[in-house]
């Protein structure tokens, strides 16, 4: 994945994983796997850009290390997802891994397996 913008890279990674599909409740882009969701998608603070939201365990600490990511609201922080609002300069493999990660926890383990570590 090469082409086109953070944005578009994140979210065609999040469709290619394994009986993922695309969802819209409360206006919002998420995709799920059966009928969890494992990323929430909307526009950066300005607008435009990315904003994502994912669960992580072994990268949370990592995470939250970055000026623009936070625990999430809610209180889904306190179950270790994490809200990003993320910067067109940041490292694409940082960002498609967090995506990996929250599909291998939210996932049943008979597809979580079929996903590697790393984009």
């Amino acid at each position: 994945m090469t082409d086109g913008s953070l944005d578009e890279q994140a979210r065609a990674c999040a469709a290619a994983l394994p009986e993922a599909w695309e969802d819209h409740p409360w206006g919002e882009t998420v995709y799920k796997v059966g009928k969890k969701v494992f990323v929430f998608f909307g526009s950066g603070a300005s607008g435009t850009g990315l904003s994502l939201t994912a669960k992580l365990r072994e990268g949370h600490e990592e995470a939250l290390t970055f000026e623009w990511v936070e625990p999430s609201g809610y209180g889904l922080g306190k179950a270790g997802w994490i809200t990003a609002t993320v910067p067109d300069d940041a490292p694409l493999d940082l960002v498609l891994g967090w995506i990996l990660e929250s599909y291998r926890l939210v996932a049943p383990k008979r597809l979580a397996t079929q996903v590697d570590e790393r984009p």
